[in-house]
């Protein structure tokens, strides 16, 4: 995996600091998570009572970061070496899974 400080990425359409000298395409980062069982009843007593529900919060952090770490890989796998106008989606396929996408566009960037 590479390291995001090591690997330009930017919600903009630029990154300060660096010129794109090439547009590689589009490229998208996926994963689909489920909680376990356990996961599930921690969540749905918590949700009787309010408050942030911890079990859900993790398994979406870390579909983040994987979804983001594909990504990166995308783009190496096209020639970029950032991404730009870098975006999340999610979407839910059942009470217990969700889907993380990440998306951009690869670029070829040279430090000005």
């Amino acid at each position: 995996m590479v390291k995001t400080e090591e690997f330009p990425l930017s919600s903009a359409n630029s990154i300060p600091g660096y010129k794109i000298i090439k547009t590689n395409g589009f490229v998208y980062g996926l994963t689909v998570r489920s909680r376990g069982a356990g996961g599930q009843i921690g969540a749905g007593i918590k949700s009787m009572f309010g408050g942030e529900i911890t079990q859900y919060k993790e398994v979406m952090e870390e579909s983040r970061e994987e979804a983001l770490s594909r990504l990166i890989d995308h783009a190496i796998e096209v020639g970029g070496n950032a991404i730009i106008a870098v975006r999340y989606d999610s979407n839910s396929f059942s009470d217990i899974m969700q889907e993380v996408l990440a998306y951009g566009t690869a670029v070829t960037v040279e430090k000005e």
